[in-house]
């Protein structure tokens, strides 16, 4: 068991109330951007949703230790602004004192588990818009996969805008990332073609009952200029696995130049990159920014 984790474990069982007070006493974000006026948010909320895996590794976000040291390495890195995760990897985080001055983005919906029948009956039982707010977190985020041929999409996409009501409600940010996906071999794929992308967009921009603080997560494509002038809501660019590393940071780095992107939301591919090296990987992501 690693310092980290034996550190996080006392805590946790001699004072659990340690966790609230860290919170209350952090430092919030005073915007979601870095001094150059971009986004640079850390995603690792993928174990909730038993996505463990990376490259050949199918359990390599499994050992909490490691994520945990790998994160800290990312957030202390110059230009990152915040990170992405479930409650119970924030609290770790909020334990080791690592979130001063960050934005915090708690994932609210991972019950669509990866792999299950079930997959996309993606309910909310995570974060909620109260908690978020209590925490003095600056938003919350949503995978919101719509499955035409899937009866339970109606309810996630319900659920979905009844979050962004809420965290409307209250200023925060409803960070949705939504997806075309249709039902492959028993498995549950997301369609990333340009035209699937656009319809996603445009879905996704109509729920709730207003916009205000509605941004999107989206996936790199073809044609990107065309996808997003599907819409005026902010952007962040989602990373996922990366095979070649040089040919998705180019292609970041042209996304990033469109009006609507206002910077990364990146997990895997900077915490697990293939050379090991986090750090390198963190700041060639911002020096795209």
């Amino acid at each position: 068991m690693s310092d980290t984790v034996r550190r996080i474990v006392t805590k946790r069982v001699r004072d659990p109330e340690a966790i609230a007070k860290a919170a209350a006493g952090r430092t919030p974000a005073k915007s979601p951007f870095n001094d150059k006026g971009r986004a640079m948010i850390i995603a690792a909320d993928h174990p909730a949703r038993g996505a463990n895996g990376v490259g050949r590794d199918p359990l390599a976000m499994a050992d909490r230790g490691e994520l945990l040291d790998r994160l800290c390495l990312a957030l202390e890195r110059p230009g990152v602004s915040g990170v992405l995760a479930t409650a119970d990897i924030i609290d770790d985080l909020l334990l080791l004192g690592v979130l001063d001055g960050k934005t915090v983005l708690g994932s609210m919906n991972r019950t669509g588990l990866a792999g299950s029948s079930f997959e996309i009956d993606d309910r909310f039982a995570g974060y909620d818009a109260g908690a978020i707010e209590r925490m003095r977190f600056n938003g919350g985020k949503m995978l919101t996969r719509i499955c035409l041929t899937d009866p339970a999409t109606p309810s996630t996409l319900e659920n979905t805008a009844k979050a962004i009501n809420d965290l409307a409600r209250r200023k925060l940010i409803a960070m949705v990332e939504p997806f075309l996906s249709d039902w492959v071999d028993g498995r549950i794929r997301n369609d990333l073609s340009p035209e699937a992308v656009i319809r996603s967009i445009t879905i996704a921009s109509g729920l709730g009952r207003t916009s205000a603080y509605t941004w999107l997560k989206l996936p790199v494509v073809d044609d990107m200029e065309r996808v997003l002038a599907s819409s005026t809501l902010p952007v962040l660019l989602l990373g996922g696995e990366v095979e070649d590393p040089d040919a998705v940071f180019a292609a970041w780095q042209r996304a990033l130049t469109l009006p609507t992107v206002q910077g990364l939301v990146v997990g895997r591919s900077l915490l697990y990159p293939h050379d090991g090296d986090v750090a390198k990987a963190v700041d060639t992501a911002v020096g795209l920014l």
